[in-house]
């Protein structure tokens, strides 16, 4: 009993030891900064506005890898793999994190227990347009169209079990009506088919929407969070339309790494990660993208993805989304 003991001891102080000198002297070296998406994508354009400001903040370079794939999960299975030791990070948005498993059986991670939050970095809403021919001029409208023609209205999303595909099927089923769903493999292709007309009705991410809402190449109906975007105040929020008065969701970012990281190193990066967010250049140029910063430490962080995680399982059961 007591050689037991004397080893839960010595465990104890060897952990306490590795994560003290985890915060003296950490990072010693570069840091991986995973994306989980091609180059180009929202998530990889958050990481790439905060990795050099983080990078100077540490006195370590953080260095971005694009593991794009299987919705961002081949990305998030490299963090969650890693060393526990805060130079294998992940910037992280609900699809992979979250969505993934609760779609695709396949996916064996999960990510509010097998990843760290770290810091919370904001969101950035979606938007549903539709083709110019669509008679409907507002969402209300839009609804009663749905409602009278049940099942002849299709919208594109960007893939199964992706945010883009949730949020029309939270609207589906807010406003109580039938509209087919069109999973298209990425942004580009449902854009194009939009603007010819060969599709109804899509979700997009704001950004890639605003191009196409300024020139007026597309009817819009509404930004899929409670509120307006402060980067297109003249875009209404489908929930001001009182039978989609639930519809809220996001497409979200943040900073995580594995699991067992300590929590030394957490502090430490979401102190530098904090400093970042708030820093003037920072915030202008990821409102230009319409990501609405609102950084929150790993306590907030983790409550968010709790909270979200069983937003998305809600609206996955009731619409039997499957990969």
């Amino acid at each position: 009993m007591k050689t037991l003991l004397r080893a839960a001891v010595a465990a104890t102080l060897a952990s306490c030891a590795f994560a003290a000198g985890a915060a003296g002297s950490y990072p010693t070296k570069p840091i991986t900064l995973v994306v989980g998406y091609t180059a180009g994508g929202s998530v990889d354009l958050v990481a790439r506005t905060v990795a050099p400001e983080l990078g100077k903040r540490l006195g370590q370079s953080v260095v971005i890898e694009n593991l794009g794939g299987a919705g961002g999960t081949i990305g998030a299975q490299k963090v969650v793999k890693a060393d526990a030791d805060g130079y294998t990070l992940l910037l992280g948005s609900g699809s992979e994190v979250s969505i993934a498993r609760l779609t695709n059986p396949a996916v064996r991670y999960d990510g509010e227990k097998d990843l760290a939050p770290i810091t919370f970095v904001g969101t950035q809403p979606m938007v549903l347009v539709g083709k110019l021919q669509l008679p409907a001029k507002d969402a209300g409208e839009l609804m009663a169209l749905a409602k009278a023609q049940p099942g002849k209205l299709s919208y594109a999303s960007s893939g199964i079990g992706t945010p883009l595909n949730l949020a029309g099927e939270l609207i589906k089923q807010q406003g109580k009506v039938s509209i087919t769903h069109v999973p298209y493999k990425g942004a580009s292709a449902m854009s194009t088919d939009l603007l010819g007309g060969q599709i109804d009705l899509a979700v997009m991410v704001l950004s890639s929407a605003l191009p196409h809402i300024q020139a007026g190449r597309v009817r819009v109906y509404g930004v899929t969070e409670a509120k307006r975007a402060s980067v297109a105040p003249n875009v209404p929020a489908l929930a001001e339309t009182p039978v989609l008065k639930g519809v809220d969701m996001g497409v979200w970012f943040g900073l995580m790494a594995p699991a067992a990281t300590p929590r030394p190193v957490i502090d430490r990066l979401n102190t530098e990660m904090q400093a970042v967010l708030a820093l003037p250049e920072v915030r202008k140029k990821l409102a230009e993208a319409g990501v609405e910063v609102a950084p929150g430490n790993p306590a907030q962080f983790a409550t968010f993805v709790k909270r979200e995680t069983g937003k998305y399982r809600a609206i996955v059961q009731a619409a039997n989304i499957h990969e």
